[in-house]
């Protein structure tokens, strides 16, 4: 067991409610994580188990049959669970990106129709941008939505690296579409597209082709996502009219930016426990490696940044709860949780030694998740540009 997570600013339901997560990573995820990942096995029992908790509904609304918990709680559930097993992190962030953008771009109709069945995990929700010839570089998709008769749409495109590929049953797909704006972020637009789960021919004009071989992030399905064809209709684009998928999206990347930044310090905060917790057992010439001064500075470091990414997700969390812009402080915690996880994970797997590079030990493991954390929602050298942007904004010069 590690630390108990600071609660402070919480309710009672809520402490609770981590209490009760921590209670289930400890019984339910840590015991299998590292088998099902090693036979890179959806934790379909895991997420049965979650959806009896009601996680899949944490952030919506209790009209629409969710809890209605905050982003922040939301936040510190996926940093326990992260700390159990990064992969079952991934299944329920981008649910929430959906759910979240759906709550605060989509229609009535289309908040009734979706928002109470994705509460019980029911519908399942994945998000796509990123495409096969570009990734950061959003602007660059080529996928496109030509409009026919009446309210018709016929969608051709050919995404990349969709979480939840598979398992998911709605889309949050991004294209092109001729709106005349002379800005093409105005020309962008987000369609929610309806599929069945699994792979191949998931719907008519929809094709998921199979999961992407990883080094690590396994369990859960990263696929490529084909629309040849596919027919939809203006009642599937979110919130109604075309041109403002970009920066629906981009809203919705700020919540997941705080869920990679929260997996990250839940990762981290696991590499820290399995290294202090190793360095007390493990004894070299004469004496417990814990008490070597080494060791010991290299312990201090890696909670020390444990705490200090933990801090600064709670702030971007708790900015965006009020309502306020947060993408400079999203993209500070995103960049910091991130490095810092892969610092302290290596930091940990050198205290493991030799061991730390077999597959019986866990570190092994969080030594191959860990990169994907300085990838997803954004690379760092995209996170700086956000936060230098604002900053130059922020302080500039009258």
């Amino acid at each position: 067991m590690g630390r108990i997570q600071t609660t402070d600013g919480l309710t009672e339901e809520q402490g609770e409610l981590l209490k009760l997560v921590r209670q289930f990573v400890d019984e339910q995820i840590i015991p299998v994580a590292t088998d099902l990942e090693h036979k890179d096995e959806y934790p379909t029992d895991i997420v049965e188990g979650m959806k009896e908790m009601g996680i899949f509904g944490l952030m919506i609304p209790e009209e629409y049959g969710g809890l209605g918990e905050s982003l922040l709680t939301y936040a510190l559930c996926v940093e326990e669970i992260a700390r159990g097993w990064m992969s079952v992190s991934g299944i329920i962030n981008t649910h929430f990106i959906v759910a979240y953008m759906l709550l605060q771009h989509g229609t009535e109709e289309q908040k009734e129709r979706y928002l109470p069945r994705m509460a019980t995990g029911e519908v399942r929700g994945a998000f796509s941008m990123s495409e096969p010839g570009c990734g950061s570089d959003v602007s660059a998709i080529k996928s496109k939505a030509v409009p026919g008769e009446g309210d018709a749409w016929t969608i051709n495109a050919q995404k990349m690296w969709l979480t939840n590929g598979g398992s998911s049953t709605l889309v949050a797909v991004l294209v092109k579409t001729d709106t005349g704006a002379e800005s093409v972020y105005k020309n962008m637009t987000t369609f929610l597209v309806e599929k069945e789960p699994g792979f191949g021919e998931v719907a008519p004009g929809v094709t998921v082709p199979g999961k992407i071989d990883k080094m690590g992030y396994k369990g859960v399905d990263t696929t490529e996502l084909v629309l040849d064809g596919y027919q939809t209709t203006t009642a599937q684009i979110l919130g109604g009219e075309p041109g403002q998928g970009f920066y629906q999206m981009m809203d919705g990347v700020e919540v997941g930016r705080v869920n990679v930044a929260a997996r990250a310090c839940g990762v981290a905060q696991r590499a820290f426990e399995l290294g202090i917790d190793y360095a007390q057992q493990r004894e070299t010439f004469g004496k417990k490696i814990v008490d070597h001064q080494a060791i010991l500075f290299r312990l201090a470091d890696m909670a020390t940044k444990c705490e200090a990414a933990h801090q600064m997700m709670v702030k971007a969390a708790r900015l965006k709860d009020k309502g306020q812009r947060n993408d400079l402080e999203a993209g500070m915690a995103k960049y910091l949780a991130a490095e810092y996880c892969a610092d302290v994970v290596e930091q940990s797997f050198r205290i493991h030694g030799g061991y730390g590079y077999s597959k019986e030990y866990e570190i092994e493991r969080l030594y191959r998740e860990a990169p994907m954390l300085l990838i997803g929602e954004g690379t760092a050298e995209i996170q700086k540009m956000i936060i230098g942007r604002r900053l130059v904004k922020d302080y500039a010069r009258r």
